[in-house]
This record gives C-alpha cells, structure tokens and sequence, in this order.
C-alpha cells in the first residue's frame, strides 16, 4: 500500500547539483521509496527529467539500459529484438508479478538499487555480464560488474550519493542461449529461487547464475560442458549454507534443494538437448 512520506520538506530536481547531504534519496520510479515509511528521507532528488534514453545500442552492439528506464519500456524493447537472448529479458520482466501500474513506474536501477535476493532484473542483468555505471558526488565514474555490485540482502556498493547511471550489457551476453527456472511458495508470491543459464556463443562454456534462494547473486562457471555431477558438486561447494535466504517467502533448505533441482535442469535444456 502507498504511504505518504511525511517526513520529506523538499523536492530537489536533479539536473541542479547541489551537495548531498544526511537524509537525501534518489527519485526514480518511486515504487519502493513509497511502498512503506522512509522515516530517515528529508528531501528527494528527483531523476524523472535527466532525459536519459531508457534503452539503447551502441555501436558496438552492446545494449546500455538507463536506471530509469521502467520495466515496460525494457519489456517493450526486448520483444522485438533480434538477440537470441531475447526471451529471457520477457522472463524476468514477468518474474515481478506486478501490477501494469509498477510496470510502468518501477524502474530497473531502482531494482538493482535495493539490492533484494528477488529483484528480477538483478537476474537479468547478473546473468548477462551486465556492468553497473555508478557516478560518484565528485563527478568520478566506476565501474562494477552487477554480480558484485549486490553484495548481500540490501546491501550494495553504493557509496553515499552514488547514483547508478546505467547498466551495460555486452553483445556478446546478448548472443546467448538461455534458460530460465523460477519457483514461489504461492502463485503470485515473490521468487524464492530464480536461476538462469547462458550458453556462451564463442566458447561454449555454461554459467549458472543463482539469484533469489541466495542472498546475492552467485555465479557457478563452466569452461567445458558439465555433466550433472560437476553441476551438483560445483552447487554443493560454490554456495555457502549461510548464503541461502531465510525469510517468509521460503526456507533456506527448500531454496537450496530447488537450486539443485534447477541447475540440473538447465544443464540439461542447454547442453543435452543441443547434442553435447
């Protein structure tokens, strides 16, 4: 349910710099800031008029996607791109299970930005090598792969008065094949496992990319097609017990066994059934 946040005095454009200061958040979509109190937010830098295009191709064919860009303007995207990774940006766009009004107001850094083991487009741009542009309040730029830039249930390397910029996303990731597996207790219940596999297009290689069931994302590499008990072992020993996620969308032993479950499964829809 929306709640007013009545603790905010002032709305900031932020297109004017101004210095950051102790009780200042970042405006984009505005689906989480005003989903329950944000007691500690005295002023909003508002981001809906900085004019950046939400998607775009460079040049070099990658895909760069602006934080602000909204859920169904990606979705809208994809659906008719060329890429054989395609398919999985419509997945994890479903994955939300929202309503068309978060569709159309959330935005995909706001998701990566909150850093929640269930964020779809964490997945998304985790499995596809996608790299965070991040701009610090002294006008430096870095650079941070997504994989490393959740590096725990809410917890992000953000700085403070960072802003994520965009996500990049190499041609390479979007050249693709890709598997998509998500489980939730409940029909329209939040992920408690989502796991996605890419088959590389150049060396063949398999990445299992773990998100949802663990609190961060978790990327298990196979330079040689796996079979199914170097798919279990590296599951077994690349995740920690205590990396599993515990809250009231699913224990961690049931994330963990539908991990499993899942990674054979794309091992199997990528490898097997393409003759290897």
């Amino acid at each position: 349910m929306a709640v007013d946040l009545n603790t905010v005095v002032e709305m900031r454009d932020a297109r004017r710099r101004d210095t950051w200061r102790a009780g200042d958040a970042w405006l984009g979509g505005g689906t989480y800031l005003f989903s329950e109190p944000q007691p500690q937010i005295q002023r909003l830098i508002d981001l809906s008029r900085m004019g950046w295009e939400p998607v775009r191709v460079t040049a070099g064919g990658d895909l760069e996607i602006a934080a602000t860009c909204t859920i169904a303007q990606l979705s809208g995207f994809a659906r008719s791109a060329p890429w054989t990774a395609a398919p999985l940006f419509e997945q994890c766009c479903r994955a939300f299970l929202a309503s068309w009004k978060i569709w159309n107001m959330a935005t995909v850094g706001g998701n990566l930005c909150n850093g929640l083991p269930a964020g779809p487009m964490i997945s998304l741009t985790a499995a596809l090598d996608g790299v965070c542009e991040l701009l610090a309040q002294s006008g430096s730029t870095r650079r941070v792969p997504v994989a490393e830039f959740v590096l725990g249930a809410g917890v992000k390397d953000l700085r403070p008065g960072d802003l994520l910029r965009s996500i990049t996303v190499p041609a390479r990731a979007l050249a693709a094949r890709t598997a998509f597996r998500q489980a939730s207790l409940y029909g329209l219940g939040r992920s408690g496992a989502l796991l996605v596999g890419t088959l590389d297009p150049v060396g063949g290689g398999l990445t299992l990319t773990v998100t949802a069931s663990t609190v961060r994302p978790i990327r298990l590499r196979f330079p040689l097609p796996p079979n199914a008990d170097a798919v279990r072992e590296a599951v077994e020993y690349g995740i920690r017990p205590e990396e599993y996620f515990d809250d009231i969308h699913g224990l961690p032993e049931w994330r963990r066994h539908m991990t499993f479950r899942f990674a054979e499964e794309i091992r199997r829809e990528l490898l097997e059934e393409n003759g290897r």
